[in-house]
This record gives C-alpha cells, sequence and structure tokens, in this order.
C-alpha cells in the first residue's frame, strides 16, 4: 500500500509539548486542514459541510523511529505504570498514525477549518472521514484503564499585563492547552519555568498546587 498525505495541517502549536494529548481537550484550538494537488479538488470535500465533526488519520510525523516497543507509559497514569501499546493511544506506534475527531467550523475548496485538534503544526493528514453518530458513538462505553484514572484540568492564571500582548481570540484557546498540563507526568518542580510555542509567542509558565501561572510572552 502507497500512502501519502493528502493534506497538512495548521496549528498554532509549533512544537510537540503543549500539544493536547487528545482532540477535544481544548475545543477552541483553532486548526487548519490544508489539501494538497491533487487532493484539493472542491468536489472532494462535496457534502462535508453538513457534517459538524470529522476523523483525520494522521502520521506522529515528529517522532522518531526507535523499534518496536510492545508496552508504553500513559500520561493518564501518571507516566510511571506501563499497558500495551496497543491498549493505548500513545503517539510510539508500529506504524506511527493518530486518529482524532475534530470540529468542522468551516469547509471551503481544498480547506476545513476546525477546532479541538492534538496536531502539531505541519502533521500529514492521509485521510478525512466524516464523524456519524449512528456508528461513531457508543454512549456508556467501557474506556479501560481511563475511567479509574481522572484527570482535573489546572487553573490558570494569565496576568492582565501579560495577557494585553496576546490576539484577543488566542486567550482562551490558550487557557484551554494550559490547564491540560502539558508537562511531562513526572516532572513537578514549582520553580521550574517552562516555554512554549504558541502562536508565534513564546509562553512562559510554572505550575504549582494545580495552578498554572503564565510568567510572560515574547514573540517568536
Amino acid at each position: 500500500m502507497n500512502v501519502e498525505p493528502v493534506a497538512f495541517f495548521r496549528s498554532p502549536l509549533k512544537e510537540k509539548f503543549g500539544v493536547p494529548r487528545q482532540a477535544g481537550l481544548a475545543p477552541d484550538l483553532p486548526g487548519e486542514v490544508l489539501f494538497v494537488p491533487p487532493y484539493d479538488a472542491p468536489d472532494a470535500l462535496r457534502g462535508l459541510e453538513g457534517f459538524d465533526y470529522c476523523w483525520l488519520i494522521w502520521g506522529f510525523s515528529l517522532n522518531p523511529g526507535d523499534g518496536f516497543h510492545s508496552t508504553v507509559r500513559p500520561p493518564r497514569l501518571g507516566g510511571n505504570e506501563r499497558v500495551g501499546v496497543f491498549a493505548s493511544r500513545s503517539p510510539f506506534r508500529p506504524n506511527g498514525l493518530g486518529l482524532s475527531c475534530v470540529r468542522i467550523t468551516e469547509v471551503a475548496p481544498g480547506l476545513i477549518r476546525v477546532s479541538g485538534a492534538d496536531l502539531v503544526d505541519g502533521t500529514p493528514i492521509y485521510d478525512v472521514k466524516p464523524y456519524v453518530t449512528y456508528a461513531d458513538c457508543h454512549p456508556g462505553a467501557a474506556s479501560g484503564f481511563v475511567d479509574g484514572a481522572a484527570w482535573e484540568p489546572l487553573e490558570v492564571v494569565i496576568p492582565d499585563d501579560v495577557a494585553a500582548q496576546l490576539p484577543a481570540g488566542s486567550i482562551a484557546p490558550l487557557i484551554q492547552v494550559l490547564s491540560q498540563d502539558p508537562r511531562p507526568q513526572y516532572q513537578d518542580d514549582p520553580e521550574r519555568v517552562y516555554g512554549m510555542a504558541y502562536g508565534g509567542f513564546d509562553v512562559k509558565f510554572s505550575v504549582s498546587e494545580g495552578r498554572v501561572v503564565v510568567q510572560s510572552v515574547e514573540k517568536c
């Protein structure tokens, strides 16, 4: 099988650090699926405007190919407990394929604008499929170890003088991204200042006692 990108993703998140660990966790985070020739033909998206969500099948293009590992350490379990790779959504997979359900905000020729994606800027998209409730929605389904591992979003504080340096429309998505705690789960140093590339800014923040405090933002 010859698999090639049909599109590439555009996101304000330019690095892996800070990307939500699942789609929908930062529901206002904007993104674009930009199709490449010949897949940018207008007819290829005909009818998609009638759907609220779509599935993106994509590639973990920033992960090194270091061979097959049968177990992984999901962040949901604190990054220390191992489960089987096929019982997880780890990005370190035999074929490096990701699957994300995202909300459609606009369909245009050769372009789908979406929100809530967990993809870094430049991610290759291999296929797009519409989300259909009769087949894709299973209310009450068991979610394995996820059901027993509650994930509490962090409080996010952006001082007024810092927020004033950011475009108004970027603040809500940034808060959603930071509330998911982008740090590696084994790190808990309240004195450490982290840097995250977001929407053309270098966002500096620290985390202590369940609260994210943005220290500064600078244009990249």
